[in-house]
């Protein structure tokens, strides 16, 4: 989720690597973020159950979910989905558990983050994506704030991005 919270960037003086190549930009032309009509992300608080995040993730139809401070709304990390369903289906967690017993942590400290808005034009985001900007660490999906990282506004995911250029032609 990019600070969104995301991953580190890559660091300054890092090791050299090819130029990112996106494979739609003549599809972009131009487009930011904010075309790709994300929705409004829901967030959730440490306390709340694994039991709550699955039935508003299915009632959404939503792979990730922001997980904010409950009392400064500050983004604290998120929860995958497809990664809380596997750790149901192995005894792991319970939906009585609170979700802060499955969720992903952004770490803070030492990390650069590359920030997301809807301003961001689409061949960043897809670069992001494929880890052109966080050590080669593929990404399935970022967290969308505002330029002062202070409000998630949604969440874009890789296949947002596809179905995007799916239905603009080259």
């Amino acid at each position: 989720m990019t600070d969104i919270m995301s991953q580190p960037a890559q660091p300054q003086g890092g090791p050299a690597s090819e130029p990112f190549v996106s494979k739609w930009a003549s599809r972009y032309r131009g487009a930011t973020v904010e075309d790709l009509d994300p929705p409004a992300a829901l967030s959730l608080t440490p306390s709340d159950t694994i039991s709550l995040a699955l039935l508003s993730a299915f009632e959404r139809d939503y792979t990730h979910l922001t997980i904010v401070d409950s009392a400064t709304r500050a983004l604290l990390g998120y929860i995958s989905i497809p990664q809380l369903q596997a750790l149901l289906e192995q005894g792991k967690v319970k939906p009585e558990d609170e979700v802060r017993t499955a969720m992903i942590r952004f770490r803070r400290r030492g990390a650069k983050y590359q920030v997301i808005t809807m301003d961001t034009p689409l061949e960043e985001l897809e670069a992001f994506f494929a880890g052109a900007a966080t050590n080669g660490q593929k990404q399935d999906f970022a967290v969308i704030t505002d330029d002062n990282r202070r409000f998630v506004l949604g969440v874009a995911t890789v296949q947002d991005l596809e179905e995007f250029a799916k239905r603009r032609p080259a």
